[in-house]
């Protein structure tokens, strides 16, 4: 009996129904969508970080990625590179030495990072060709050409053809020194990079610094950033007992990570405005029916009705608007969604950790429908709960005479 009438009730009042079920549709759509554009902005922004970056997933020998060493460097990549190509996922590797110098050009000098690549593999995992703003990549074969940051440029005044003098300190302990000419100079977008970074082929840099066969790290990309965790352990499973870390980006880029970490749960706020939003405009029309309909339950009380069966009556009409809002949001959220993830937004370009955004692209996934719905429902619950007590407590004499 209880749920026939509070099934009447939604039906009976069918404007003040209509507006409380798109309030809550209104505020399930806009968290929806809210959370779809956030986690869809985010994970393409970390993707493209890491894929020109760091790449998803790097492999070390021992803690070389919290203490450094020209001397902790993995022996026969080439033998780790066929076991990557193994794992299913993994889209490509790329190898890389390191190691600290003194760039001079004429009467200029400066501090540089060298960074071996394989010319062939930093391209199909880094994209390093298409940071090349002049010249051109140094080709396949080694030949003593360098690729140099545009600020070093600035500080050497290098330019294209520029003969510059490396000095380092060999593995072997000898003096390593020799002349590169700039074949390219790219910019990163990082400013720190840009000024320090010195890039030679791979073979090259494994002369210069006497590491013949070895390098300090591998960058690996993946298929789907999403599939990282469990290939980074098929990975480690893979490469066990052979003395080297593989890890994922979230470790390697922890100030990255943890921004972007920090940035996400700054949502947290505005989820709950809209939510306090809905909560206010489903308060106001329950409390409305409930001030409307106070002779209604003066006579039901005046019949034998209990005030525990008045209170579950405006608990259920409450509750099944959300449930119908439930539906219907679920698929209008999905729908937005859709929409968003295909054709995005354009917004002002902005620069995010050397990356230029200009458009914010949705997702559909799980949280976009679940967080939604628990916000709406347990938001409906909470506010009917003062409107239910309300009704359950009117006296029937009081409530028949002043209506």
């Amino acid at each position: 009996m209880i749920l026939k009438l509070a099934l009447r009730n939604i039906f009976r009042q069918k404007r003040r129904t209509v507006f409380t079920v798109l309030t809550m549709v209104g505020g399930f759509t806009l968290a929806s969508l809210s959370i779809g554009i956030a986690d869809g902005s985010y994970n393409h922004l970390i993707d493209v970080f890491t894929r020109t970056q760091t790449g998803h997933i790097q492999i070390h020998k021992g803690d070389y990625l919290d203490k450094p060493s020209l001397y902790k460097t993995i022996d026969g990549y080439q033998d780790v590179g066929n076991k990557i190509e193994t794992v299913r996922g993994v889209e490509s590797w790329a190898p890389q030495l390191f190691a600290p110098g003194l760039a001079s050009l004429n009467d200029k000098s400066s501090a540089v990072q060298m960074i071996g690549i394989d010319p062939r593999r930093e391209t199909a995992t880094t994209h390093f060709d298409k940071k090349i703003k002049q010249g051109i990549l140094f080709p396949e074969q080694p030949g003593h050409f360098a690729v140099i940051g545009k600020g070093l440029a600035q500080s050497l005044k290098a330019d294209l053809d520029s003969q510059i003098v490396i000095v380092s300190q060999a593995a072997d302990g000898s003096i390593a020194n020799d002349i590169y000419t700039v074949c390219g100079i790219m910019e990163s977008g990082d400013d720190y990079k840009d000024r320090m970074s010195f890039y030679l082929h791979l073979a090259d840099a494994q002369e210069l610094m006497v590491l013949e066969g070895r390098v300090h790290q591998i960058s690996i990309n993946v298929s789907n950033i999403k599939k990282v965790p469990g290939i980074t352990r098929r990975l480690s499973q893979e490469l066990s007992g052979m003395g080297l870390d593989v890890e994922p980006w979230q470790v390697v880029a922890k100030t990255f990570y943890r921004s972007m970490q920090a940035d996400k749960q700054g949502n947290v706020v505005f989820h709950f405005i809209i939510m306090l939003i809905v909560a206010i405009g489903v308060l106001n029309t329950v409390l409305m029916a409930v001030l409307e309909r106070t002779r209604e339950y003066g006579v039901l009380k005046a019949l034998g009705t209990r005030p525990s069966q008045i209170f579950r009556m405006v608990v259920i009409e409450v509750m099944a608007m959300a449930a119908i809002s439930l539906v219907i949001g679920s698929l209008l959220g999905l729908l937005v969604n859709y929409i968003f993830s295909i054709y995005g937004f354009n917004i002002p370009p902005t620069e995010v950790g050397g990356i230029v955004m200009d458009t914010m692209k949705s997702e559909i996934n799980a949280p976009s429908i679940y967080i939604p719905t628990l916000l709406v429902f347990f938001s409906a619950l909470l506010v009917c709960i003062f409107p239910a007590r309300m009704a359950s407590k009117i006296q029937p004499a009081r409530a028949m005479r002043l209506h």
